[in-house]
């Protein structure tokens, strides 16, 4: 089945487009199990957790990610 969506981006906020974004991820987060992850994925995190283990990274909570890239895009 195909879905035609017309959005017309090019009119929308970038502010707009994340909070569509956060609204469209939150929706599918309801049902995890629904979404099947890529192999590539456990790979990149087994390889960031190992950064952070040997000191060499450090992880940050999702909203202050997302408030610096708020920022950044202001």
């Amino acid at each position: 089945m195909t879905v035609a969506v017309d959005l017309r981006l090019a009119q929308i906020s970038v502010d707009d487009k994340l909070q569509a974004m956060e609204l469209l991820w939150a929706d599918l987060s309801r049902n995890p199990e629904q979404l099947a992850s890529p192999a590539w994925h456990g790979e990149v995190l087994r390889s960031r957790r190992e950064l952070v283990r040997q000191g060499q990274a450090s992880f940050q909570s999702w909203d202050a990610a997302i408030g610096e890239l708020r920022a950044e895009l202001r």
